[in-house]
């Protein structure tokens, strides 16, 4: 018998993720394998090695088109893909989710050099999600009990948009899902 999220995991990432990822050379799957690579290369416990897979969820699911953030929309993909998941996987998935974009923000205000790693659509979309954090959102994002696994997941998302990376492929992380699901 078949599972049906890990079927409608499936669909979503090999059915839907397979255009390109904003202005980057490789697609949305490349980057959600790559995304849990790193997690996974970095020791990350389960939750967050299946946060980095599905972290960009929210960009299969709206009814946006492709790359909205190249007509100035903020899809708020990270609200839509943690409310996505939250009805599938506990917080230790969804909240780092929820946080992504947070986390972008927060290490562009925190760390000098991190602007610098962003991709150009990366950069294009910051402006769209707030910008640099005030001395308040900072604080108040330290004190989000997820903070820390988003700052991770932002790292692995950054990291992840080489064409050139082999990784393993969707099914290999998908073995974390019974650990994790609600």
């Amino acid at each position: 018998m078949s599972d049906p999220l890990r079927q409608e995991l499936l669909e979503i990432f090999v059915g839907r993720a397979t255009k390109r990822y904003g202005l980057s050379e490789i697609n949305q799957l490349q980057h959600a394998l790559q995304s849990a690579a790193h997690a996974e290369a970095d020791g990350a416990p389960p939750a967050t090695v299946l946060a980095a897979l599905l972290h960009d969820v929210g960009h299969m699911i709206h009814h946006l088109g492709e790359n909205p953030a190249a007509r100035g929309v903020d899809d708020h993909h990270e609200a839509l893909g943690a409310e996505w998941l939250a009805e599938r996987f506990g917080p230790a998935v969804s909240e780092p989710v929820r946080l992504h974009v947070e986390a972008k923000r927060y290490l562009c205000t925190v760390e000098s050099d991190y602007f610098s790693k962003l991709s150009s659509d990366s950069v294009l979309s910051l402006e769209l999600q707030g910008g640099l954090m005030s001395p308040g959102e900072v604080e108040a994002f330290r004190a989000n009990p997820h903070h820390a696994e988003a700052v991770r997941l932002r790292r692995y998302d950054e990291a992840a948009k080489d064409p050139r990376a082999a990784t393993p492929d969707f099914d290999h992380y998908l073995r974390h899902v019974a650990a994790c699901r609600r």
